[in-house]
């Protein structure tokens, strides 16, 4: 069936159900997998007047910092039930990356968690999962 899965994460509730589920899954079908966190680029359109100097960098780190803590809850999860898994931190809008992560690493599965957000709540906010589903070319598991 499935070989090779990747499990997108934001390090939220419903993000962390989504990644124990995929990595049951993972385990029964003996899959590889492939778990990502996306943190959105620092938008270009920040005037420096706005910002400090160092706002950047301080940025990229906490960015670096709260992935890091995120993959490496995953990477434990992970081993204690056995499973090897590779984790990535990728910076770009997070829809976007995990269709170009699953694309780049072969994956045939993608699991995500989704908020479930319904009428102008979803409307205003986006759905990064609606957004994953509609444009990726591989199928999509999602939990609520």
């Amino acid at each position: 069936m499935f070989k090779h899965i990747l499990i997108a994460t934001d390090g939220s509730e419903v993000a962390t159900k989504a990644v124990s589920s995929g990595l049951k899954l993972a385990k029964k079908l003996a899959a590889r997998v492939v778990v990502m966190t996306a943190s959105e680029p620092l938008r270009a359109t920040v005037t420096a007047e706005t910002i400090a100097a160092n706002f950047p960098a301080a940025y990229e780190k906490a960015t670096q910092a709260e992935a890091e803590r995120i993959l490496s809850e995953v990477r434990d999860e992970a081993r204690t039930i056995g499973l090897e898994c590779e984790t990535l931190h990728v910076v770009n809008f997070a829809a976007e990356a995990i269709i170009e992560t699953a694309k780049a690493h072969a994956c045939d599965l993608i699991v995500m968690g989704s908020h479930g957000r319904r009428g102008i709540a979803r409307l205003l906010l986006g759905s990064q999962a609606t957004k994953v589903v509609t444009l990726s070319s591989v199928p999509v598991l999602i939990y609520r």
